[in-house]
């Protein structure tokens, strides 16, 4: 079962048109910076507008889509990692939204699939929490400055600090 649901979103990745990875600018902490760097990513395809962050080309595509993919999947940013989820800060509280079907037609299997869900639910909590607690103050206020329309809050959880919670 789990085989099918995997092929599923794969194949629904490959086909979709790769919404995700337009205007995308994912938060780059110091740590994940350090690692693509060590995989090959140039540091050319990083610049800093409030926070780090992955470059777009001028027809805003990721600076690292190339010929119809991610050309650093295996290692790509938490956020690419935890899509279709995205986050925001509230106080103490990371809070995490699951994007509308129309922007990504994954969410329709996550939505009939509790398993599927429930795998990249708890892929998009390790990776966000890891980075939020990477991150700094005024970087987490630049990110919460992005505005992300069609999305429902599905959770929140207490924010780690450096490590702890």
């Amino acid at each position: 079962m789990t085989q099918n649901w995997v092929l599923r979103i794969e194949e629904i990745c490959i086909t979709c048109g790769h919404y995700c990875c337009y205007e995308p600018c994912p938060p780059i902490c110091e740590d994940r910076y350090n690692y693509l760097i060590k995989n090959g990513v140039s540091t050319d395809s990083f610049e800093f507008e409030g926070y780090r962050r992955l470059k777009v080309k001028k027809n805003n595509e990721c600076i690292l889509f190339h010929n119809g993919k991610c050309s650093i999947h295996a290692v790509k940013p938490e956020t690419c990692r935890a899509g279709p989820f995205t986050f925001d800060i509230k106080g103490d509280k990371i809070e995490f939204f699951l994007k509308h079907e129309s922007i990504c037609p994954i969410v329709r299997v996550l939505k009939e699939i509790p398993e599927a869900y429930k795998q990249q639910y708890l892929r998009a909590i390790e990776n966000i929490s890891n980075l939020v607690s990477h991150l700094k103050e005024n970087e987490l206020e630049a990110i919460h400055q992005i505005d992300e329309p069609l999305t429902e809050k599905v959770a929140e959880i207490p924010r780690r600090r450096n490590g702890t919670v």
